[in-house]
């Protein structure tokens, strides 16, 4: 692209009246979350929150529209010593201009709103932020008031094109909640732990509802002490949830119906595909089902049909019984390829495959021998695909230490076998790096059984966000492709022509920093 400085000018002019920066923080534009314009925010525009000390104790709502190539950016900036900023509900308080519903359901909400205008808000990027404690009383604009029990670090009304990045979702009813209302939603590079209420089934680390959801690269951690949620609930349709490191919870995975007609009518609730995830089952850790697909309303016309289940990697450190998937209905099927599962007592008698019910169709995965289909009575049909393999030892390199790539003796190795045509789209192609990154993973043919190949460029391990330790040096953390978020990735910026034009006014020197007085 050979402009000139004039044609860039020229061509840039209508973006760079419209961008603005926004600086949260200490020695900053704005020492509060409060100071910023959030109802007149427009596309381009970024609000960067610094880090500091002392936690925000404050909440608000994103109820605007950004576009593909300008969208509204949140972005934390740590400090120097690699912290993010701590955004904290209990005892927070809202700027006074804004005006939303729904304030007892979550730090962050996106849609629904006064004040802001209610509209469908778009193009939105929340990245880099540790929102915590949606419990306990705030101040809203009703005066002093209290979180629900299934108040969330962030709560999703409703919006499409909407990326949560990089962010730490923590210690509240639900990490993440999104309403069925949204679309294109991507989840990624994020760490989600420690939700939830004790005693509660009802709340999880993630419950999400979505026209097209993508989950990436996250690190789930197990629920608060005593809390009995899931630790990813979803009822979407178009759910894909691939190169994930998913610990704990009462089950990792409950894939189940969605409440909304509009959804069960897309083409994409037919299929839900769910690979390169690592799974982990601590010992006595809720349910013995590491995954549940279908639905739990009862209504069984309204449940999902088909999961792809493949190239995942599952260590249960159960010493009692574990089953893989439970299928809610005969109508459901599980297509279960090319994945390692291992549990930890030396016979696989412990390992069941499935719950009675639908048909399951398994082959190119790795068990330990004296596996069963089911410890009950089978109402439906596990088929036999070929290429199973039994032994006592995977070959990851330490076990133990929780690295589960293959030693070069593995017996996983270039054992996979085709996977069903209907994956085609959804190529193998990366691995996930501890923690919350990922790195382009070798092709071979045939390809190794499990999440992990060997990595085809140097490996990309990057910190947990918020921990203030720094990556190894030479390392960069490896971002998805442009076209593999949901919907395309808009929402997250992954459009060429926005962060180009981004950048390029940074370098014009055309990015204008306005005061709050200029918008309202």
């Amino acid at each position: 692209m050979n402009l000139s400085r004039a044609a860039l000018l020229v061509l840039l002019q209508p973006l760079a009246a419209q961008a603005a920066e926004y600086r949260v923080g200490p020695d900053q534009q704005y020492t509060r979350l409060g100071d910023v314009p959030w109802e007149s925010l427009e596309p381009g525009d970024t609000v960067f929150v610094h880090a500091r000390p002392t936690p925000y104790a404050e909440k608000w709502v994103l109820g605007r529209r950004g576009t593909a190539a300008a969208p509204i950016t949140v972005r934390g900036v740590k400090d120097a010593q690699g912290n993010l900023p701590i955004i904290v509900g209990e005892n927070a308080t809202t700027r006074s201009q804004l005006n939303y519903w729904g304030e007892e359901r979550g730090i962050l909400k996106i849609g629904g709103s006064n004040r802001p205008a209610d509209t469908m808000p778009a193009h939105l990027v929340v990245e880099n932020l540790h929102l915590r404690r949606a419990r306990g009383a705030f101040t809203g604009r009703n005066g002093a008031s209290t979180y629900l029990d299934n108040a969330a670090a962030i709560f999703i009304e409703k919006g499409e094109h909407i990326t949560i990045r990089g962010c730490v979702l923590e210690d509240s009813g639900n990490g993440l909640f999104i309403a069925n209302q949204a679309s294109n939603v991507t989840v990624e590079h994020s760490h989600i732990l420690g939700n939830g209420n004790t005693g509660s089934i009802l709340e999880h680390n993630a419950y999400t509802e979505a026209l097209g959801i993508t989950y990436q690269f996250n690190r789930f951690g197990p629920l608060c002490t005593g809390c009995l949620g899931n630790n990813l609930k979803d009822r979407s349709a178009g759910s894909l949830i691939r190169y994930n490191w998913i610990e704990g919870g009462n089950r990792q995975l409950d894939l189940v119906d969605s409440t909304s007609d509009a959804l069960r009518a897309a083409p994409s609730y037919a299929r839900t595909f769910v690979y390169g995830n690592v799974l982990l089952e601590p010992e006595g850790a809720g349910n013995r089902q590491i995954v549940h697909f279908g639905g739990d309303s009862g209504n069984t016309a309204n449940y999902r049909g088909t999961l792809y289940f493949f190239h995942n990697t599952v260590v249960s450190s159960r010493t009692d019984r574990t089953t893989l998937l439970r299928l809610s209905h005969q109508n459901q099927t599980a297509h279960v390829t090319n994945n390692v599962v291992l549990v930890a007592a030396a016979n696989g008698n412990t390992l069941s495959l499935t719950d009675e019910a639908g048909t399951l169709r398994h082959g190119g995965n790795w068990y330990k021998p004296g596996y069963v289909s089911t410890f009950g009575t089978l109402t439906g049909a596990v088929v036999d695909a070929g290429g199973n393999l039994t032994g006592t030892d995977p070959g990851f390199i330490n076990l133990a230490g929780q690295d589960f790539h293959l030693t070069t003796g593995s017996a996983l190795r270039s054992q996979a076998v085709a996977l069903p045509a209907e994956t085609g789209s959804e190529p193998v192609t990366l691995q996930y790096v501890k923690h919350t990154a990922s790195e382009p993973r070798a092709q071979v043919s045939p390809a190794h059984i499990g999440a992990f190949g060997d990595a085809s460029a140097p490996g990309t391990e990057t910190p947990d966000a918020g921990t203030g330790t720094e990556p190894d040096a030479g390392t960069t953390p490896q971002q998805p492709d442009d076209d593999e978020g949901a919907g395309g990735c808009a929402a997250s910026g992954a459009s060429l022509a926005g962060p180009l034009v981004l950048a390029l006014l940074s370098v014009l020197g055309l990015r204008r920093k306005r005061d709050a007085a200029q918008r309202w």
